[in-house]
């Protein structure tokens, strides 16, 4: 099986990094005395030619570099709030333009058909614009992770998925601190209601995580392959916020638009976000209303939940494992 050393000449792979240079890609071959000159432990690496189950490995790989994903992260948070003028503010900004877009949209719409703006929609509203704006914003770097760091990939050794995970890492650390600062809003100006049914934040935050992720790996992988995915992205974070319920709610579509509409997986986690945070609702049960017409809605159904949970764990799984299975061509077509 071949192997990569962790250590060349008593250099660490991350001082590598941090220089761009190159490091031992192949077995290390015996001097004239035939003494092993190879310095420290090797890490193994698995090819899709050895057959058998990848997963172990794949897993071992990621904690054998779990360091480099943290001063990934680190290095792409200094990066970004160093010598900039909003600083941190950059993490609040997304959020507040989407909010500000939706306000406009909703007053509009209020003015037309004759009905008030009420504070609870636009609380709601800001809780999945949050959301969104991790999903945009992560999806974003993420596309142009392996094309912006090509030396590294070319030259040195060591699993891909730290470039896509990285981005995702870091958008999540602006996710943190848009989410203190919206519920510092809410309390104040919306007369946020802690229950215990605020848990459900949790696991709604995991699979949010995870669907970006699983999306970061295609994505990724797919701009090394075909140059016009980085314009796919753009497409996608341009319009998919409008078959996404972030400026609305499903049921305005009626019975069988709102199905419609949960059936983008994003749709529930920010749903779920949404009735919990703001509506105080225990994901537990199924939420129906009624329209104008008598016709029934079925506003929340723990399915949904289901539905998301199912695409993001089998959807993370499986780009991971396509990602690393192409991750060894990734030098030949950067």
């Amino acid at each position: 099986m071949p192997s990569v050393t962790a250590r060349e000449n008593g250099t660490t792979v991350e001082e590598h990094l941090s220089r761009g240079e190159a490091c031992n890609a192949g077995p290390s071959l015996p001097d004239e005395n035939g003494t092993d000159t190879s310095a420290g432990p090797a890490v193994q690496v698995w090819t899709s030619a050895q057959g058998g189950n990848p997963w172990p490995e794949m897993v071992r790989e990621l904690l054998d570099f779990r360091e480099l994903l943290w001063r990934m992260v680190w290095r792409d948070i200094r990066i970004r709030y160093k010598q900039a003028i909003m600083g941190a503010g950059w993490a609040l900004l997304m959020p507040l333009m989407i909010v500000a877009a939706g306000c406009l949209v909703k007053v509009a719409l209020a003015y037309a058909g004759g009905n008030p703006v009420d504070l609870p929609r636009v609380a709601g509203m800001s809780v999945k614009a949050l959301g969104w704006a991790f999903f945009a914003g992560a999806l974003g770097f993420a596309a142009n992770s392996l094309t912006g760091n090509m030396q590294l990939v070319t030259k040195v050794y060591f699993p891909r998925e730290v470039f896509p995970l990285s981005a995702v890492l870091t958008q999540a650390v602006d996710l943190i601190l848009g989410g203190i600062f919206l519920t510092a809003l809410l309390t104040a100006f919306a007369g946020l209601h802690w229950s215990w049914n605020m848990l459900w934040v949790i696991p709604l935050t995991i699979l949010l995580i995870l669907l970006t992720a699983a999306a970061s790996f295609v994505l990724s992988c797919g701009n090394v392959f075909f140059r016009d995915v980085k314009y796919i992205v753009q497409v996608i974070l341009t319009f998919g916020i409008f078959f996404t319920p972030v400026f609305y709610e499903p049921e305005v579509f009626g019975p069988h638009g709102a199905l419609l509409m949960m059936l983008n997986p994003l749709s529930p986690v920010l749903e779920g976000l949404r009735l919990t945070i703001i509506e105080g609702h225990t994901l537990w049960l199924p939420l129906n209303m009624t329209d104008r017409a008598g016709a029934t809605i079925q506003v929340w159904h723990p399915w949904y939940l289901a539905y998301s949970g199912i695409w993001a764990v089998l959807g993370f799984l499986v780009s991971w494992r396509w990602f690393h299975k192409l991750e060894f061509l990734f030098a030949e077509y950067i």
